[in-house]
């Protein structure tokens, strides 16, 4: 059973770049960076409240990262699932005929880790990770709340994360969506994709930024393209590296 929202991953051109809006704007504490040549990408860990962003630049042109960058560009590549227990974890899974990438837990920037298929979670690329440290304790003024997943059938898609890991659900309005998480923490929202312009998979990130002008004003003086409303700002995707993000001043379920 997975604990919680390790990461969600973000495929980037350049970590340089990615650290002056992530890093320097958003003011998320780099926790380490590596290059993992096994897997041609350089890599990083910022925090963002309890859960953290990783950004992935590719260092070579015939590897997934720089494959997804060629077709995607910039933006979501992955999420990442804390568990206390991955080889328990992954024979669950290969116990209900789950489609692995990844047989067997290998060493990753977030620990021990390992992927599943997208096909295994509607599209969705899903790592699990059990860190080989305790991570430092780490402030940030802007937190992790939610990850947007676009869905043919969110109810279904639900159900089917609910059954391969466990997920909780989480009072939501009524509707054709779902949640998923833990109560006032990271939380999964499934939407229909008629709802997010066609798209199936993970569309957007929400984060929490409860003082919200500092946060502004660091914007502004990037030159971010964003929409400013009543205790939240939308920033753009070209000037997020790909993401849409939403950041509100408070934590709603």
């Amino acid at each position: 059973m997975v604990t919680d929202i390790h990461h969600v991953g973000v495929v980037v051109r350049s970590l340089a770049q990615a650290y002056r809006f992530w890093r320097d704007t958003m003011g998320l504490p780099l926790i380490r960076e590596a290059v993992l040549a096994e897997q041609g990408v350089r890599a990083a860990l910022l925090a963002a409240g309890d859960s953290e962003i990783e950004l992935l630049e590719p260092t070579a042109a015939d590897t997934g990262i720089a494959r997804f960058l060629d077709r995607h560009g910039e933006g979501l590549h992955h999420l990442c699932f804390l568990t206390p227990a991955i080889d328990r974890e992954l024979e669950a899974l290969r116990a209900k005929n789950v489609p692995l990438l990844d047989t067997a837990a290998r060493v990753g920037l977030a620990g021990r880790i390992a992927f599943l298929s997208p096909k295994a979670c509607d599209g969705v690329l899903v790592e699990l990770a059990t860190p080989l440290h305790a991570e430092p304790s780490t402030d940030s003024p802007v937190r992790f709340k939610r990850l947007v997943i676009g869905c043919r059938a969110p109810q279904e898609t639900a159900r089917l994360y609910q059954d391969l890991f466990g997920l909780p659900d989480v009072e939501v309005n009524g509707g054709p969506r779902a949640m998923l998480g833990w109560a006032g923490g990271s939380t999964l929202l499934m939407v229909p994709a008629a709802e997010v312009g066609g798209l199936v998979g993970m569309v957007a990130l929400s984060m929490v930024a409860p003082d919200m002008p500092p946060l502004i004003e660091r914007l502004e003086r990037c030159g971010a393209a964003m929409l400013l409303g009543a205790g939240e700002v939308t920033v753009e995707p070209a000037s997020s590296h790909g993401v849409h993000l939403h950041i509100s001043r408070y934590h709603f379920p």
